[in-house]
């Protein structure tokens, strides 16, 4: 089946997946990750795409991220992969490709699923058993979304500003919300969403999507359709 062509809208928020090929190292030091993040804000600021959160992790990527301009999310990511890979090439002395080929996507509606999606992203370590906790972790936006901690790259999006009036409250109530007990049933619709290049969201949030885009947002029900025998 054909992969179906992606879309990011302006305006609206976009869960990004993005691996490695064969499932190898794309991050192997320290130097590695401070690069990619270096090279994220630069990209984000000529592209004018928003990033409200990351997670870089041994053999992939997540970014939370809300373009700005028509084609600028596309843009920037292909621009930072290619940087990307010139310097890891060069760090590793290899050689041809990184990344297993496009990145996966999916639309994300504000307000709740937004929350859900920034807080999936940055507790993917945790899930990995590679930390305790989530602020144990360097590579990903929850010292700055949960702790507080400053940063030039991370763009609260307004759904995060309306947890509190000062940046104090809204960490510590971000903080509270990801301690709280995960929805297995919503962790499964984000994954599958991202790979199928859906949208994670209410129908109304879905049918609006596809309104603007011209392109299905929705995952096609099971089983044959009604009516099929008389159609044959």
């Amino acid at each position: 089946m054909a992969r179906l062509q992606r879309a990011a809208p302006v305006g609206v928020p976009v869960h990004i997946l993005l691996r490695a090929n064969n499932r190898q190292q794309c991050f192997k030091a320290s130097g590695d990750y401070a690069a990619f993040l270096w090279w994220l804000r630069e990209y984000s600021e000529k592209y004018q795409v928003d990033v409200h959160a990351w997670a870089l992790l041994e053999d992939h990527l997540h970014l939370l991220s809300t373009p700005n301009t028509a084609g600028g999310l596309s843009r920037m990511i292909q621009a930072l992969g290619r940087q990307y890979v010139r310097f890891f090439n060069q760090q590793n002395q290899r050689s041809g490709t990184l990344w297993e080929g496009r990145y996966r996507s999916c639309l994300v509606q504000p307000g709740h699923y937004l929350l859900e999606v920034c807080r999936y992203i940055e507790l993917n370590p945790v899930r990995l058993s590679l930390v305790s906790h989530a602020a144990d972790y360097n590579w990903t936006s929850f010292q700055l979304n949960a702790k507080g901690k400053p940063s030039a790259l991370c763009k609260p999006h307004a759904e995060y500003l309306k947890l509190g009036d000062t940046k104090a409250e809204r960490s510590e109530k971000y903080l509270a919300y990801c301690e709280q007990s995960t929805n297995e049933e919503l962790l499964k619709e984000i994954r599958d969403s991202t790979n199928k290049g859906l949208a994670i969201g209410d129908d109304s949030f879905k049918m609006e999507v596809e309104k603007l885009t011209g392109r299905r947002v929705r995952a096609l029900k099971s089983g044959r359709p009604l009516g099929w025998r008389k159609q044959k």
